[in-house]
């Protein structure tokens, strides 16, 4: 049985953040070879944001986290953790750029890198700082601008990615509060890292043909991604003393329809749990969870609710959280909704 006290990560704010542009199906279909019905059918997406070429996934980053920080009650962090594939710069990190943006001072700031993963990731690392008693309140933020590393004639990306940012503010609280941080599950498998990449432009010597868009092996993914969202999702609500009947929601990575679905039926819980936004922003790798948390918050959410979030990512990683729903207002979350709806 879980015990109730003892320090742990507390969500106590939420905030998200897509571009104005609406990309539709049909846009995306006048320039290739494919069709809003076949998008749709394979995807589960009708449309998705896509950022200007003014706008960074740095600025993306600083609107969702101003959003999270208001939702909290405004104030400031020890620490922000940015997950992002897509960095204003190779060097130096984004993070920190973020920091003085949001005018938070010289905190420490740094970006992690597990793509479709990152949100995840950087919540369980910074829950880990929480729990260690190194930081009191951190700012977690997914951002990417995905849009600038897709090859404008594969018809096998282009219609799945979006841009946006999602963010959530963790403080020191009990394991008891609503909003709590229950169980936190990760892992990777880099033998499998050609699965999901970018072929060139970092330090590995690659021959003169790599790609510098990103590439993907879409049915190898979406085995991978069923196997290790199942058995990760699996992991924590054990490790949190929970059944799968216990879960009111799961907020998986949004990727694919088919592949939550697939996620759900795999661990024999209802489809209606789903939350998903995935038709109207498109695949926003490490902003998506955040995102949908956000759409959910609004839509569905109660709180003390108990919620699993999955997610699967180029690395390849994977990761899952167990957490109790906090007693969040609307009010700081609705604008978000509209905006993404």
């Amino acid at each position: 049985m879980r015990r109730d006290t003892g320090r742990a990560a507390v969500l106590t704010g939420l905030g998200g953040y897509v571009p104005e542009t609406v990309v539709s199906n049909r846009e995306i279909s006048s320039l290739l070879d494919t069709s809003d019905e076949w998008i749709f059918s394979r995807t589960g997406i009708r449309e998705r944001r896509v950022a200007d070429a003014d706008t960074s996934t740095g600025d993306l980053a600083v609107r969702a986290g101003a959003r999270a920080l208001e939702a909290a009650g405004g104030g400031g962090v020890d620490l922000i953790v940015l997950a992002t594939t897509t960095p204003d710069y190779p060097c130096p990190a984004t993070a920190p750029w973020v920091a003085d943006a949001l005018g938070l001072g010289p905190i420490p700031a740094y970006d992690v890198a597990a793509v479709c993963s990152g949100f995840v990731y950087a919540l369980g690392i910074a829950s880990a700082h929480i729990m260690s008693g190194q930081f009191e309140r951190v700012l977690v933020i997914g951002a990417d601008k995905f849009s600038s590393i897709l090859d404008p004639s594969d018809r096998t990306t282009m219609p799945i990615f979006g841009d946006g940012a999602g963010a959530a503010v963790l403080e020191a609280g009990s394991i008891g509060s609503p909003g709590a941080l229950l169980a936190v599950d990760l892992g990777s498998d880099g033998g499998n890292r050609r699965l999901i990449s970018v072929p060139s432009g970092g330090s590995r010597r690659s021959p003169a043909t790599s790609s510098r868009y990103f590439t993907m092996d879409g049915k190898a993914t979406y085995k991978q991604a069923i196997a290790h969202m199942t058995g990760s999702s699996r992991q924590v609500i054990a490790r949190a003393g929970w059944t799968v009947e216990d879960v009111d929601w799961v907020v998986g990575h949004q990727a694919n329809i088919r592949i939550l679905q697939g996620v759900a039926d795999e661990m024999s819980i209802s489809r209606d749990k789903l939350v998903s936004n995935i038709d109207v922003v498109g695949n926003t790798s490490a902003a998506s969870i955040p995102l949908a948390m956000c759409h959910g918050a609004v839509d569905a959410f109660g709180s003390g609710d108990l919620l699993v979030l999955t997610a699967f990512g180029g690395g390849l990683t994977w990761g899952s959280i167990a957490l109790t729903w906090p007693k969040m207002a609307a009010s700081y979350l609705s604008h978000t909704n509209r905006e993404v709806a």
